[in-house]
């Protein structure tokens, strides 16, 4: 049940309909015509997909396998468990993947941040990206909700502007890349969302019994939105349904609260130059409403910045007795733990600042045995019996 504050919220919120004058147009009709016309090589995305539908009503697909990871330079390093989960859920359905080596960052946080960039280096950089993952063979899926979000707006502004493709072509030429662009740009919170039956069907540990608030990222939704999964099966379709979809899916309870719409407080420019507003925003305005109004034993999200900004904003808020104090994660770690994950392995989850620990003992976990035997991989790293862990390591 919502609570009268949620409710007044949701009331004031304008509830938007699929009419036809309001839904977003199809890109990918020119996206076609560009590459008859000699512009670019549209990269299809693979037969073995998965079709969902977008918030306008729009159709898209969402590969199963074959998938080139483009990593998250916050993932890999300020929660690392992330992206290993991530990983571990594609290696858990048996779907073959490339761990790219020759990726770069989106730059994204010149874009977002400080402005310092432009346009066409902004663009060279995702067609870069592009232009790796198709000469190898495999497609792209991205792990950050900021690449996502700026990776659209690049290929929008692609799209339409034929000055913007030749500045971008010339920096390809001498880079001696092709001009590539996805048929789809796809999130990987898309891929746990299309593929959430086969996940729930691994599972081996009961979430009927954890309460989980989502927040939903806002360079995944509100960046190009009409390129976001909605479900009407959840939310009645008026909110975006990954996370929520594979929550719902493993058991879990998932709790409404009146603040759902508002940004995590990261925001890029302030979290550099005025981070206390951005702790404040995190603590006030989503986890103390969370905790009042719903109470959950997790957070769940699915973006670098917004895990890192709900989960280490806390400490503050808790030395100034606020009511803070609920776990953060991923929904790729909490599928990763439904499935069977290692909580320190795997899920990395001794990263994290909130306390996470009473929510591993109600999934049924003995977080000190699992602790144990992470100390004791550790050691063997430490006096050179091992030098990294495997997969066979953490699977065992």
């Amino acid at each position: 049940m919502s609570s009268p504050a949620v409710n007044v919220v949701l009331s004031k919120k304008r509830r938007f309909d699929r009419e036809p004058d309001r839904r977003s147009e199809d890109f990918h009709g020119r996206l076609f015509e560009l590459e008859e016309a000699g512009e670019w090589v549209v990269h299809r995305v693979p037969e073995d997909h998965v079709k969902v539908t977008t918030k306008y009503g729009n159709e898209k697909k969402i590969p199963r396998a074959h998938l080139w990871h483009h990593k998250s330079c916050g993932q890999c390093g300020h929660i690392p468990g992330y992206s290993t989960s991530i990983f571990w859920l594609m290696r858990k359905l048996g779907y073959d993947y490339e761990d790219p080596r020759d990726q770069t960052s989106c730059t994204a946080w010149n874009y977002y941040a400080s402005a310092t960039s432009n346009p066409a280096a902004q663009a060279a950089v995702a067609l870069r990206n592009f232009a790796a993952a198709y000469e190898k063979g495999y497609y792209p899926l991205i792990h950050c909700g900021t690449s996502y979000g700026h990776y659209k707006e690049v290929r929008s502004e692609l799209l339409r502007h034929g000055d913007l493709r030749s500045e971008v072509r010339r920096v390809l030429g001498k880079l001696g890349k092709p001009m590539v662009m996805p048929e789809e740009i796809v999130h990987y919170s898309e891929w746990i969302h299309a593929l959430r039956g086969e996940l729930a069907a691994l599972q081996v540990r009961d979430f009927s019994g954890i309460a989980v608030t989502v927040h939903p990222a806002c360079h995944y939704y509100k960046l190009v939105e009409g390129d976001a999964i909605f479900d009407s099966d959840v939310y009645g379709g008026q909110r975006t349904a990954v996370v929520t979809g594979i929550a719902e899916a493993l058991g879990a309870e998932v709790r409404n609260y009146s603040t759902w719409f508002d940004c995590c407080g990261f925001g890029f420019r302030h979290i550099l130059v005025q981070r206390d507003f951005t702790r404040s925003f995190a603590t006030m305005r989503k986890i103390e409403v969370m905790k009042e109004e719903a109470d959950p034993d997790v957070v769940l999200t699915h973006d670098t910045g917004c895990v890192t900004t709900l989960d280490k904003s806390q400490f503050a808020a808790r030395a100034h007795g606020h009511n803070v104090g609920v776990p953060v994660m991923s929904e790729a770690q909490f599928a990763a733990l439904a499935l069977g994950a290692h909580p320190f392995k795997v899920c990395q989850l001794h990263w994290h600042s909130a306390n996470y620990r009473p929510l591993l003992e109600k999934m049924g976990i003995d977080w000190r045995q699992a602790w144990s035997e992470f100390e004791a991989a550790v050691e063997k790293l430490d006096s050179g019996g091992q030098q990294y862990l495997t997969w066979a390591d953490v699977d065992g």
